[in-house]
């Protein structure tokens, strides 16, 4: 014989699922008390990891607004006034534009004449050592005589010459950005050589 299905009540059928469904609920509770913390573990690990994601995005997103406004650096003109030719002493060097500008400024009895100091070996900057009448390089030793000419140590050439020119107010202005090298024959040019 075959077993009859019973069929249950509508009524009874939602009653009991109701049941089940209030001591579900009860279980979390329970379970919710029993854990103790604010968190559990996956929520940790879960907010953490969101944590990084949103640091990540942030530096990401700094970095493209960084990459809108690009650095630029500001030279300054690349002429300037040097004084009048009345401030030169004939025969000495003048070192008062060397830290601003990287220029010695020379006088002799023909006229008045300015180097880059910068060494041509490697770029360092010489002193001018009164005594010895001389430029050194205190990176490698090399020498140069007051004209510019190299002498000694492993500078391949002479110190290069700046253009020099006679403003209308009578006062010198040198262009650095106009260069003139012996090895070229250019310290002969106008404009390496101020006569005064």
């Amino acid at each position: 014989m075959a077993k009859a299905k019973v069929q249950e009540d509508p009524g009874a059928l939602i009653e009991r699922r109701q049941l089940e469904q209030r001591r579900e609920s009860e279980k979390r509770a329970r379970e919710r008390a029993s854990r103790g913390g604010l968190w559990s573990r996956r929520d940790v690990f879960g907010r953490f990891g969101w944590g990084i994601f949103a640091a990540f995005s942030g530096v990401s997103l700094l970095a493209a607004l960084r990459s809108a406004f690009p650095r630029v650096l500001f030279t300054p003109p690349s002429t300037f006034k040097a004084g009048f030719p009345s401030d030169y002493t004939i025969g000495e060097v003048s070192e008062k534009f060397k830290q601003d500008q990287r220029v010695w400024i020379i006088r002799d009895e023909e006229g008045i004449y300015a180097l880059f100091a910068k060494c041509t070996h490697l770029g360092c900057t010489p002193r001018w050592l009164t005594a010895e009448n001389k430029f050194k390089c205190p990176c490698h030793g090399s020498g140069f005589y007051k004209s510019g000419i190299n002498f000694e140590g492993p500078a391949p050439r002479p110190l290069e010459r700046l253009r020099i020119a006679k403003a209308e107010d009578g006062q010198i202005v040198i262009d650095k950005a106009v260069k003139y090298l012996y090895e070229k024959a250019q310290w002969n040019k106008p404009g390496a050589f101020l006569k005064v």
